[in-house]
C-alpha cells in the first residue's frame, strides 16, 4: 500500500472529558483543532508536535468556532464562529494573532466547508440545504443538497471530494454513501465510489488513495483499481474507543485521529 502505521506509537495529544475535535494540519510540526471550554464556548486551539504546547487562536468567550482550516496564502485560519445572534459565517483569524475577517459575510448559515484554491465550498443550512461554491458574489453555484461533514479538495486535480448522502444504501456493517467530486473548471460532478459503510469522514493520501475509519480500524480504497476498501491498520490506545475523525500531515508522517473517550 505504500503507508503502514508504526505499532505502539500511537499517544494522546489531549486526555480530557470534553470536546476536542475537528483537526487540521497547517503545517507539518502544526495542528488546529476545535475545544470546548467550561462555560460552552468553543475556541481553536493550535498544538505544536515539537515543543508540545497549546496556544488559543481565537480567543472569543462570547463566540464559538468550529471547523478548523488554513487558507490557501498559508496567513489565516479559517472557521466558523457561531455569532451572537446565532448566525454561522465563516471567518479568518490571522496566524500573527491580529483583528478576525469575515468572508461571505451574507452566506449562513453555514455548517461546513473545504478549501479548493482561494475559493471556500460551503455547506448552508437552509430549505433546503445544499452545498455551494461561490464563483462570485452573484454566481453561487449549487453542488448538492444532502452532504456530508467532510469536504476535502483532492490532491493534484481541479476538484473538491464530499460525501453525498441522498441516497443512502443500508448494510448489514451499516450504511453506505456516494463518494463525489466537484470539477471546479467543468462545473461538473464525478462519481468516484461507495463510502466505507458506517464512516462519514475520509482524507486523501493522494489523489488515488483515499482513507476511511471504522471502529478502532484504518481503511484505504485505490479510486482507479477495483479493490475495495482494504484495511491497513488498528489503532488501541487505553480508554478509548472508535475512531471519528482523521487529519494526515503534509509529510504523511503523522496521522492524528480522534477517537470516543470512554467513560469507565
Amino acid at each position: 500500500m505504500g503507508l503502514h502505521v508504526v505499532p505502539e506509537s500511537a499517544q494522546s495529544i489531549t486526555n480530557r472529558s470534553g470536546y476536542d475535535n475537528q483537526p487540521y494540519f497547517i503545517n507539518n510540526e502544526q495542528l488546529v483543532f476545535t475545544s470546548k471550554a467550561k462555560n460552552g464556548s468553543s475556541d481553536i486551539i493550535m498544538y505544536n508536535f515539537s515543543n508540545k504546547k497549546f496556544t488559543n487562536m481565537t480567543r472569543t468567550p462570547d463566540f464559538s468556532e468550529y471547523s478548523p482550516a488554513l487558507t490557501d496564502c498559508g496567513q489565516y485560519i479559517s472557521a466558523v464562529r457561531v455569532e451572537a445572534d446565532g448566525n454561522q459565517r465563516l471567518w479568518l483569524y490571522p496566524i500573527n494573532m491580529g483583528e478576525p475577517e469575515l468572508l461571505y459575510d451574507d452566506i449562513m448559515p453555514v455548517a461546513y466547508y473545504g478549501w479548493f484554491g482561494n475559493i471556500a465550498a460551503l455547506y448552508v443550512l437552509g430549505e433546503p440545504n445544499k452545498l455551494i461554491f461561490p464563483y462570485g458574489k452573484t454566481d453561487l453555484q449549487p453542488i448538492a443538497f444532502e452532504v456530508g461533514r467532510s469536504i476535502q479538495a483532492r490532491p493534484k486535480t481541479q476538484t473538491i471530494a464530499y460525501i453525498d448522502q441522498s441516497k443512502p444504501t443500508k448494510t448489514s456493517s451499516g450504511t453506505t454513501y456516494t463518494l463525489k467530486a466537484y470539477d471546479t473548471k467543468k462545473r461538473q460532478l464525478i462519481t468516484l465510489g461507495e463510502t466505507l459503510e458506517g464512516s462519514e469522514d475520509f482524507i486523501w493520501l493522494d489523489k488515488h488513495r483515499v482513507i476511511m475509519a471504522k471502529g478502532k480500524d484504518l481503511y484505504m480504497n485505490y479510486l482507479n483499481k477495483d479493490r475495495g476498501w482494504e484495511k491497513f491498520a488498528s489503532v488501541s490506545l487505553p480508554g478509548y474507543g472508535d475512531i471519528s475523525r482523521l487529519a494526515l500531515s503534509p509529510k504523511k508522517d503523522k496521522l492524528v485521529l480522534v477517537m470516543e473517550r470512554l467513560v469507565n
